[in-house]
């Protein structure tokens, strides 16, 4: 039966229109099957076509609106919104203002670049994505008639097409087409942890009375109570979900089969409500309910001084924009500083304005726009093509680099949507193959004579389990050989909802007249049918409990022996049986999560894992993957806490269990708060909250259309080893463009510094215009290396975080060390140059400083480069320790090279002579290789004490 998802929504459609049906899934009246089929006008023979057209104009199209993709133009003017971007713009538009039209144009096109290269890495990722969501299916199956006298017929039609009132029919790997109330159910169960969280399949029957003490989410089995509420979180949100009669959008059957009718459609489906839609309806307001819970605590918490409330900028984004507005500040200061001391010592008036104007066009760091788009862009385009990882937005690719928190639920993340034997015991907890040999025996003639299509999870598990123990050279790969060799399947009754068990009567051989009757199902009804004293029932139970609370779940096993009759085998039956044992299951750990936690461990990032399931569940599945998860806390203990208490809990608290979408989003706001930058690993519409607010929201390509769409990372597979390797392509572009800023800011600085001290004792200007942009030109060219470079090993380990003031007080300090670097070539000069008015050329002038400040940078390129073990002004956890090796120059020292023989030999050619330079003499090379040395010795020495001083 092809299975059933939402599409997505096509220009031109329209949203539900007026009342669908007279129990929506938000509703608490308790309807019977009748009476909905009644107030729907349908009945179980289903509409008829030219009905269900009727209903699909009134309705609208069954889809659930999805977040448009932006346009390449809007995304290119989103880009000039980074502040770099946008100080640049500003300086080339003054450029223009002042004819510098040279400076102005190169700016400008540095801008249109870094906006191009930005938008058409974003705009590639969103077809990615597209393309995903075209390998969704998109079909259900429907019960329809052609005229009202017709016979129903089932066939498959779009589910954009389903209406209210639609008969469907559901089957094992069906997905939930729209939100629907059960008319029939056989064994039907469900999965919809992409709802609600639980890790489990919740079974589902057509009483037409609502059950409210639903909690176990598969009833063959006791001890995860996954499904508990101990408290409507809010409202009926919660309480909708606990009715077996009904089922929604977004969920999967995982066995038996089932027919519905369909209630609510389009934006009206707890789907839709879920993801923020807001029509008035009462699945809506049911939305808005939950939207308006979390941001009330949101709000608390901020009062409290637990955080921002909602996403806001990201750890990196507020790092920059940190760095920025200081050096806009600088750069704003910079041209009336120049205009009123030349005005003062020196008597210049506006003609200085231009030398103003390239003094602070040195200073910005004008390629940072281009590295910082163009590694970016190459990491993206590396983890697409490689590890199936698409980055949405490519600035999220930085702040991976930083995440020193990783947020993730249990479910398909550490653990695999499928349990496993974990041991069978007898009656006093000592190991005994028997049972488990018993249960398998139960699940193999319970799925042979019941006819079932596929063994429920719990099954299929016993099954493999005895296939191991019997024939363990197999490994598993044919669980059901072996199984009933002994036995002769007589008759079977089929796991039941309300009855909680599955009996198999068999026949054992040479047993003749006598057949066994074998039970397994949920411990309480298993005991209670056993020939128990009460003590030891109790006892049994105690026993039972212990497990559970260890994060097992169990099945009880029992047996009876009949004589053989040939009438049929009822519940009735299931009477004076004698106990034989449990059967203990654990969740399939996923195979890589283990070394991945491992791994990420070692980078510096700590995990938080944030579940519905039930704490012992969590706490067994963290401490079989080697995370220790300290005390687990359930998300209802931090209802009465807020700022500093909240903000203590979280940070010493691994395990948060029982976390409704709420709890989730306000867990990462108090982790922000606390100044941790936290990624969120989510697939389901109960993570929209925790996806939205986390620094990075990631989401595999199978999640929820609009978890995915929400989310700034999709992973091909749902596998922590993935976000691993996304960390490093991080890590990687994040220490790129913090070497590219701490090579150009202080080398920058230190020119300014230079040019202002030469510019007030000189009676010319220490560097013509038109040289300070060649310069700058140069310099730029040279920087795009770093966009190519392959950062130290070491500086990988960590998480990689901007930190301002750390940053500055490095630039700073290299600055000024560069600058006297810089007013050491006056010295020079002077020697080289003779004749009392040698120091007056201006050409003379002009020349050797261009040329010393081409070397000096090509120098600072590979200096402050190399050999470093972790990135100056760049941050982490126990990120201390030196490199014990230097890495080959590359491209960086290739590009070092060049600048230096470009300020060597343009001097010497006719572009130094339009640039208004003329050629030197030997002397003062050989004066300038002497500075060079000293400035070399002197930055490796600076380096290495910074090193050990941080």
């Amino acid at each position: 039966m092809p299975s059933a998802s939402s599409t997505p929504r096509t220009p031109g459609s329209s949203p539900p229109r007026g009342p669908q049906s007279p129990e929506t899934p938000q509703s608490p009246d308790s309807l019977t099957s009748l009476q909905v089929l009644r107030r729907l006008d349908s009945g179980p023979r289903g509409l008829t076509e030219a009905e269900a057209a009727a209903r699909l104009l009134r309705h609208g199209a069954h889809t659930v609106p999805l977040r448009d993709t932006e346009s390449w133009p809007r995304l290119a003017a989103r880009s000039l919104r980074d502040p770099f971007t946008a100080v640049l713009l500003c300086l080339g538009l003054v450029s223009a203002t002042v004819a510098a039209w040279g400076t102005a144009g190169v700016i400008l096109a540095l801008v249109a670049v870094s906006c191009v290269l930005r938008a058409s890495g974003e705009n590639r990722a969103d077809r990615s994505l597209a393309g995903l969501r075209r390998l969704v299916a998109d079909t259900a199956t429907v019960v329809r008639r052609a005229d009202p006298d017709g016979p129903p017929t089932a066939r498959d039609v779009p589910v954009g097409d389903l209406v209210p009132g639609d008969v469907v029919r559901l089957g094992p790997g069906d997905l939930v087409p729209a939100d629907v109330r059960l008319l029939r159910a056989n064994g039907l169960s469900v999965r919809q942890s992409a709802l609600t969280g639980e890790s489990a399949a919740v079974t589902k029957d057509a009483a037409d009375a609502p059950n409210p003490a639903y909690g176990v989410p598969n009833p063959a089995y006791a001890g995860d109570h996954s499904g508990d509420h101990e408290e409507d979180r809010v409202g009926d949100h919660a309480g909708a979900f606990a009715q077996r009669h009904l089922c929604f959008q977004g969920s999967s059957v995982v066995t038996g089969s089932g027919t519905a009718v369909v209630l609510a459609t389009g934006t009206r489906t707890r789907f839709a409500a879920a993801q923020g839609a807001e029509d008035g309806s009462a699945a809506a307001r049911g939305g808005a309910r939950l939207r308006r819970v979390t941001r009330r605590r949101a709000r608390r918490d901020e009062a409290g001084g637990n955080g921002p409330r909602g996403r806001g900028a990201s750890a990196v984004e507020r790092s920059v924009a940190s760095v920025s507005a200081v050096l806009i500040r600088f750069m704003l200061l910079t041209p009336p500083l120049v205009l009123m001391a030349n005005a003062a010592l020196r008597g210049r008036g506006l003609e200085t304005l231009p030398f103003a104007v390239a003094v602070a066009v040195g200073l910005t760091p004008e390629m940072l726009p281009v590295i910082v788009s163009t590694s970016l862009a190459r990491g993206a385009s590396l983890l697409a093509r490689t590890r199936g990882v698409i980055v949405k937005r490519l600035p999220a690719l930085h702040d991976l680099g930083a995440v020193d928190v990783l947020c993730l639920d249990k479910t398909g993340t550490l653990t695999q949507d499928r349990p496993v034997v974990e041991r069978a015991v007898d009656a006093f907890g000592t190991d005994d193959p028997e049972v488990l040999r018993l249960a398998a025996v139960n699940a193999w003639w319970t799925l042979q004579l019941a006819e079932l299509p596929a063994p429920d999870a719990l099954d299929g598990a016993l099954l493999e389990a005895a296939a191991a123990e019997t024939a363990p050279g197999k490994g598993g790969a044919e669980p059901y050989d072996g199984v009933a060799e002994a036995y002769d399947g007589v008759a079977a009754l089929p796991f039941d909802p309300v009855r909680r068990l599955a009996t198999a009567v068999v026949r054992r051989p040479r047993r003749l007249g006598v057949h066994t009757l074998v039970v397994k199902g949920a411990v309480e009804e298993v005991l209670r049918r056993c020939d128990l004293a009460e003590h030891e029932r109790d006892r049994l139970l105690g026993l039972a409990a212990r497990q559970a609370d260890d994060g097992l779940r169990l099945l009880a096993v029992a047996t009876a022996e009949r004589l053989a009759r040939r009438r049929d085998w009822t519940p009735a039956d299931e009477r004076g049986l004698t106990f034989r044992g449990f059967v203990t299951f654990r969740d399939a750990l996923a195979p890589t999560a283990a070394e991945a936690l491992r791994r990420l461990s070692g980078r510096g990032i700590s995990v938080r894992v944030l579940t519905g399931d039930h704490p012992g569940t969590a706490l067994r599945a963290s401490r079989d993957l080697g995370l220790d998860p300290g005390e687990v806390r359930t998300a209802y203990e931090l209802d009465g806490l807020a700022g500093a208490e909240l903000a203590a809990v979280v940070r010493r608290t691994t395990v948060f269990a029982r976390c409704a979408p709420e709890d989730k989003a306000r867990i990462i706001a108090a982790l922000r708060a606390d100044g941790r930058t936290v990624g969120f690993l989510g697939d389901g519409v109960n993570d929209l909250p925790a996806l939205r607010i986390a620094d990075v929201g990631i989401a595999p390509w199978d999640a929820v259309d609009v978890a995915r769409q929400s989310a700034d990372v999709v992973l091909a597979d749902k596998d922590l080893a993935a976000i691993d390797h996304a960390v490093r392509a991080g890590r990687h572009s994040g220490v790129t463009v913090a070497t590219y800023l701490r090579v150009t800011l202080s080398s920058n600085l230190g020119n300014v510094i230079a040019m202002l001290a030469a510019g007030l004792s000189l009676p010319f200007l220490p560097m013509l215009p038109a040289q300070v942009l060649a310069q700058n030109l140069c310099f730029d060219a040279a920087q795009l290396a770093f966009a190519h470079d392959r950062p130290h090993p070491d500086a990988l380990r960590r998480p990689a975080s901007l930190r301002p003031r750390r940053f500055l007080r490095f630039i700073t300090g290299f600055g000024l060390l560069n600058a006297v670097a810089d007013l050491a070539t006056f010295a020079v000069l002077a020697l080289a140059l003779h004749g009392p008015d040698a120091i007056d050329d201006a050409s003379a002038f002009h020349s050797g400083w261009f040329t010393e400040n081409l070397t000096t940078q090509a120098l600072v390129m590979l200096l402050l480069r190399t050999g470093l073990a972790r990135t100056p002004g760049i941050t982490g956890p126990g990120a201390t320790a030196p490199s014990t090796g230097r890495r080959r120059p590359g491209a960086v020292g290739a590009a070092a090279g060049a600048l230096a023989l470009a300020g060597l030999l343009v001097p010497l050619t006719p572009l130094g002579g339009l640039l208004g330079m003329i050629p030197l003499p030997p002397l003062y090379y050989a004066l300038l290789a002497t500075v060079l040395a000293l400035y070399a010795a002197a930055l490796t020495v600076a380096r290495r004490v910074y090193e050990r001083l941080s």
